[in-house]
């Protein structure tokens, strides 16, 4: 009788089922969706953010702090944890270097 076949076999199908988590976990997009800044957020009304600029080239989807590329909405390091919209405005604006 031989032994080393099951063996081998067991132990392929071992290694074969530890990479699945590997490459599950690393083919995993984590997707974090903030909550919109609202415009009755305290540092909104300083910085007097709105969601529509009216200021002519100015938007946020223009700024240099924006971080939400061309999404409609992204991250704002001034308002932390909040969205913005990319078509907002507020006194931070800053242009893109």
């Amino acid at each position: 009788m031989n032994n080393q076949t099951p063996d081998k076999s067991r132990r392929a199908v071992l290694k074969g089922l530890i990479g699945i988590p590997v490459v599950a976990i690393a083919g995993y997009q984590s997707v974090s969706y903030a909550a919109m800044l609202s415009m009755d957020d305290p540092t909104a009304k300083a910085l007097s953010y709105t969601e529509k600029s009216t200021v002519d080239g100015k938007t946020c989807s223009n700024c240099g702090i924006y971080q939400g590329g061309s999404a409609a909405s992204g991250g704002c390091p001034i308002f932390a944890g909040k969205d913005v919209a990319a078509t907002g405005y507020c006194k931070s604006w800053v242009a893109k270097a």
